[in-house]
């Protein structure tokens, strides 16, 4: 297949992204091997640590976790511009990362970011690799934003959450896009005549007991930000969905304007915005939805590479 410059574009969607995992592999074992990679949000973390080399890595990480787990890297901050500091998973890449450049990376790598205050789009191609990912990741009122080189900066995906025009600016030829909220959000449409006759009162939630080790106003908190089972969402799930439904809007318009040459949807409805503890079933089921096209991308880069002209040797 050599002779097509491939660029592959991760999307953002939160937990679904352990997704990426899996299309990054069944890629990968079809022989097919992007050459560039850009990515925004959760599609940054896979993108850099697919192109750091780390994906094996990744894998392992994301399999390993359990809903204990996920709670706890996340630390709380009731002070600052975001619920959670986002430090604990900075340390985290940090032990596996390191203090690699992105620039030192064996592939090309591009992380998508949006800038407060002035909405641009801020692509981060050089400079330390953590930070290109805090950035992207940044989700507004969630994560604490990152200022880089004097600018706040968070979720891409408010601006360009399938990063296809940042990969074909990387000079890829063909581009194959992933998009995580196809699925979900896809189908959306007008309920013109929806009348609010049977308004359910969300239940009051009972006063924390007190306790030497405040387990009871944990456990408090733990229900307000991820609800209290399908009929009551909490705080995270209310705002990531709202997120992502803007994002899916966006990422339709861009994608119109700018289209892949090939667009990889995983089935994924019905998992949660912050299931992260679900890898198992996110990667088996990224790895399904590229298998389902690797016959037809087999065959167009096959067809590219034969129609690429050819470069005279001097002899």
């Amino acid at each position: 297949m050599a002779g097509a410059k491939i660029g592959i574009a991760l999307g953002g969607g939160a937990a679904r992204g352990w997704a990426h995992i899996g299309v990054l592999r069944a890629l990968i074992e079809a022989g097919i091997q992007p050459d560039v990679i850009a990515g925004t949000s959760i599609g940054a973390v896979v993108g850099a640590c697919y192109a750091a080399g780390q994906l094996d890595e990744l894998d392992r990480f994301a399999r390993a976790l359990t809903r204990r787990k996920v709670f706890g890297y996340l630390d709380f901050n009731f002070a600052g511009t975001g619920l959670i500091t986002g430090q604990r998973l900075c340390d985290r890449l940090l032990a596996h990362l390191g203090d690699a450049a992105i620039e030192d990376l064996a592939k090309p790598f591009t992380a998508v970011a949006t800038e407060i205050g002035s909405g641009h789009e801020v692509w981060l191609s050089r400079g330390p690799l953590v930070d290109a990912i805090r950035a992207s990741y940044a989700l507004p009122g969630i994560f604490r934003p990152v200022r880089i080189n004097g600018r706040w900066l968070f979720d891409g995906a408010l601006v360009n959450p399938i990063p296809v025009t940042v990969c074909r600016a990387m000079g890829a030829r063909y581009v194959i896009a992933v998009n995580l909220n196809t699925d979900m959000y896809g189908r959306g449409t007008v309920l013109p005549e929806i009348a609010a006759r049977e308004v359910q009162p969300v239940p009051a939630e009972p006063e924390p007991e007190t306790g030497k080790n405040g387990r009871a106003a944990l456990k408090l908190l733990q229900r307000q930000l991820f609800g209290r089972g399908e009929s009551v969402p909490g705080i995270s799930t209310v705002m990531i969905d709202a997120f992502n439904i803007v994002q899916d809007r966006i990422a339709r318009s861009r994608l119109a304007g700018d289209p892949p040459d090939a667009i990889i949807t995983p089935r994924l409805s019905g998992i949660g915005p912050f299931e992260f503890y679900r890898a198992e079933e996110l990667i088996t089921r990224g790895h399904a939805a590229a298998q389902r096209e690797i016959d037809d991308l087999a065959h167009e880069l096959n067809l590219r590479s034969r129609l690429q002209p050819r470069v005279a040797v001097p002899g």
